[in-house]
């Protein structure tokens, strides 16, 4: 594996919240990557507006726009940012051009990775598939207990708040509960995964919340709790403002219960909470969601220039 000492040149395509706070996070705290240029479809979108008073090449032509500009050339990361249906023809597009491609939608084209658990076994990969904010947030956790014991069953709950959920989060519900309840089969070790998601709209709005039950073998209770409060250190090396909310819970379940596609399954029931707080990069500290997502992105981005080489990079 070689090591770059270079900066490679990022684009983004999509100037909502998530792109905004991305291309925040690389101009601010890129090491190894800087920002080549924002891409968008809304001229007037506040994220193109805010690239442009950055500095950022912009195009509201979307990634037909990004191939046009002068300084595509020296792209060597797209992170797309838009939604899973559109995902798939700026595949197909970047990838006929050499392009690696961090994918922030559900579309799971790519192998799904999560930095805690598999970026160094996926660098090779052409897209990488970021799953899902609820995917990032509590997955690790369902990997860890599985770190320790077999888990049948993994549920996971995703509380957002509806203010940081733009028209692409919106739009993408359905591939949000299907790629994050594959997800937690398959890189949370869980034979059966199921993920809801809330868009809450309280006032004020609240951070983001992240509930994981899992049903698992019996195991000792102290090893699960280790292993689950050393993840959740490993993401908060990357994620700052995520934590555990509480202990971690444990009740056991001596009468059988039904379990869709599994059947009738005792064992140990484990509870785990999160909180994750955004670091303000663009919308309010409630926004852990976008946090949790572009954060996730960002340490891809950062290890695949630092590791591999790439078009594009800056001497």
């Amino acid at each position: 594996m070689k090591t770059t000492t270079a900066r490679c040149k990022v684009a983004i395509i999509g100037s909502g919240n998530i792109g905004t706070d991305l291309m925040i996070k690389v101009l601010r705290h890129g090491e190894h990557i800087a920002m080549g240029a924002m891409v968008g479809i809304d001229p007037a979108s506040d994220g193109l507006a805010r690239a442009k008073r950055m500095g950022v090449a912009i195009t509201a032509d979307g990634v037909e726009g990004l191939l046009q500009l002068p300084e595509f050339k020296d792209i060597g990361i797209v992170f797309d940012a838009t939604s899973a249906q559109a995902h798939a023809h700026h595949n197909t597009v970047l990838q006929a051009h050499g392009i690696r491609v961090i994918d922030l939608t559900p579309a799971a084209i790519g192998p799904y990775v999560i930095p805690a658990i598999n970026l160094d076994d996926e660098l090779e990969a052409t897209n990488i598939n970021m799953v899902t904010c609820g995917g990032q947030a509590t997955i690790p956790i369902v990997k860890a207990i599985s770190q320790v014991t077999q888990v049948h069953y993994a549920e996971i709950v995703a509380s957002i708040s509806s203010h940081s959920a733009g028209p692409g989060t919106r739009a993408n519900i359905d591939e949000f509960t299907e790629t994050t309840a594959k997800a937690i089969e398959v890189l949370g070790g869980a034979t059966r995964g199921k993920a809801i998601i809330i868009l809450n709209p309280a006032e004020p709005p609240p951070i983001m919340r992240d509930s994981v039950f899992v049903l698992c073998d019996p195991a000792d209770r102290e090893a699960i709790t280790a292993s689950v409060e050393a993840m959740v250190a490993r993401v908060h090396a990357y994620v700052p403002g995520y934590r555990l909310k509480q202990a971690v819970q444990f009740e056991q379940i001596d009468t059988p219960v039904n379990v869709p596609g599994l059947g009738l399954t005792r064992g140990l029931k484990v509870s785990v909470f999160l909180e994750v707080e955004g670091a303000a990069h663009y919308l309010p500290a409630y926004a852990g969601n976008l946090d949790i997502m572009t954060s996730a992105a960002l340490a891809c981005a950062e290890r695949l220039a630092a590791t591999t080489a790439l078009p594009g990079n800056l001497d």
